[in-house]
């Protein structure tokens, strides 16, 4: 069995209750943005839904630690922000 490292591309969408809100998170996160080798995290928002795009050549592992890494800095820039809509 080959445990070769491809790409491994994810998308969240995470729905606000406006574009304000979905565009606070995504300024708050958007220090996060940096690329790293074999990662790149792109965020935008429209119509009050944030995505965000995930890729990484690094293996499955390594995106899922990205996910979390993101979805951590989500919940603390929604705290942060008192409870975004």
């Amino acid at each position: 069995m080959s445990k070769g490292k491809g790409r491994s591309e994810a998308v969240l969408r995470i729905k606000y209750g406006d574009e304000a809100s979905a565009e606070a998170v995504m300024r708050a996160i958007s220090p996060d943005n940096l690329k790293a080798e074999g990662i790149s995290i792109d965020a935008s928002s429209r119509g009050g839904v944030l995505e965000i795009r995930v890729s990484c050549d690094r293996g499955v592992g390594s995106l899922v630690a990205t996910l979390d890494d993101v979805l951590s800095c989500i919940g603390a820039a929604e705290k942060a922000l008192g409870g975004v809509a």
